[in-house]
């Protein structure tokens, strides 16, 4: 049995605070994920009992510093089922690791003339890294259509598919709509029509709701950040297929992404070393991989399922509302809802909801193309995790009803 109560818990922010305060109702998992206290512990035990930095010293600490860091990687690589831990590069989070591919890849193969192809779905970390390569290599964006219900219209999609197509950049869940992408289908069909395009999967907003093997996928690239996923903030991944990478020059020059330097040329190092100039984020590493153990531990098939029936709850008790509109109506969605209320701002009903200490994210959460799709500024957005529970939907729904109340 998947006891969301037991593991909100193991949450601290969920479980502080004073007797004049409500307990917290966070629901802004899809901007960031509260995370569990064995993810803080290890971070902490880190700085007090083995802080030192990793493969450039031969005393114990930095030994075991280093063997915690790499650790990280191996769990992560069986995290998606790649073929190797060399597979595995460590960013800063989804947007560098997206800039990453943009900026080696891109400066590397694309041409005057060659199109990238992303969707009316994306976030802007999707859209903006690409148009900045585009317009420095004389590329062209294009872009899959979104129908009325929030599901990409992929009946387009074969026609956008020509031989100047290089890259096929797509989120996996919608972090506005909440659409779950056919993902699968779409990298079958660009590898049916358009075999010469690499295709990167943006899964910020999957890796801790769905299962991913990437080798059965058979994407080129697929990226995430570690504070979605209930890991620390300042880490992400990039997934990349060994024979692409290797292909990739670097992006970054410092310490420790070379094989030798000398004032007249320098070497750079094997993958995923090439990638990871400078000092990492060692802490933010080691706490990523203790998530990575907690997901694991907790199983995504469960969470998946916990969060399923409470975004139905949440559906259900919001369609008592008559002022609330939910947008779209995607055939899969994510554990998030985007919603208006009709003639009421929904930064002012955020700020009313945060009265009853319930955290919700209002704005157009850096997906403004979807939402002049859908023809709104902005909206309430409401996202769930493995430690949302029904109390939580239940003082959403009282706290949005006052909102009508005070400004209907």
């Amino acid at each position: 049995m998947f006891d969301a109560l037991k593991i909100r818990s193991e949450f601290p922010m969920l479980v502080a605070g004073d007797k004049e305060q409500k307990p917290l109702a966070f629901l802004d998992s899809t901007a960031t994920t509260q995370k569990p206290a064995s993810v803080i512990d290890a971070m902490d035990d880190f700085y007090r009992e083995h802080y030192s930095s990793v493969k450039r010293g031969v005393y114990r600490l930095s030994a075991r510093t280093t063997e915690a860091f790499e650790a990280t990687r191996k769990n992560i690589a069986k995290f998606l089922n790649a073929k190797s831990e060399d597979e595995i590069v460590f960013t800063r989070g989804t947007t560098e690791s997206i800039n990453l591919v943009a900026w080696s890849y891109g400066r590397k193969f694309f041409n005057e003339g060659d199109e990238i192809l992303i969707s009316g779905l994306e976030h802007h970390a999707n859209i903006v890294s690409w148009q900045i390569v585009a317009e420095m290599k004389g590329a062209k964006i294009k872009v899959i259509p979104v129908k009325d219900d929030g599901d990409l219209d992929l009946e387009k999609l074969p026609a956008l598919l020509t031989d100047k197509v290089k890259m096929v950049a797509v989120t996996h869940v919608s972090n506005a709509v909440g659409t779950v992408n056919p993902i699968a289908e779409i990298v079958a069909t660009v590898r049916k029509l358009a075999p010469q395009a690499k295709i990167l999967i943006d899964g910020a907003q999957s890796a801790s709701h769905i299962k991913v093997d990437v080798q059965k996928l058979d994407c080129d690239f697929f990226v995430f950040s570690g504070h979605k996923i209930y890991g620390p903030t300042g880490i992400g991944v990039l997934y990349g297929k060994y024979d692409v990478l290797d292909s990739m020059p670097p992006w970054h020059g410092g310490g420790e992404m070379i094989k030798n330097v000398t004032f007249e040329k320098t070497t750079y190092a094997d993958v995923p070393a090439r990638f990871e100039a400078g000092t990492p984020a060692i802490a933010e590493v080691i706490g990523l991989g203790k998530a990575i153990e907690w997901l694991n531990e907790k199983g995504l098939e469960n969470i998946r399922t916990h969060e399923e029936k409470i975004t139905a709850y949440a559906l259900k008790q919001l369609a008592e509302i008559p002022q609330v509109k939910v947008l779209g109506n995607p055939k899969e969605r994510g554990a998030l809802l985007s919603i208006t209320l009709d003639g009421i701002a929904v930064s002012d009903a955020a700020m009313i909801l945060d009265e009853e200490n319930i955290a919700v994210r209002s704005g157009h959460h850096c997906a403004q193309p979807v939402m002049d799709r859908f023809g709104v500024d902005a909206t309430l957005r409401l996202s769930f995790g493995a430690y949302t529970i029904e109390q939580d939907i239940d003082r959403l729904v009282a706290g949005l009803k006052r909102v009508v109340r005070l400004f209907a």
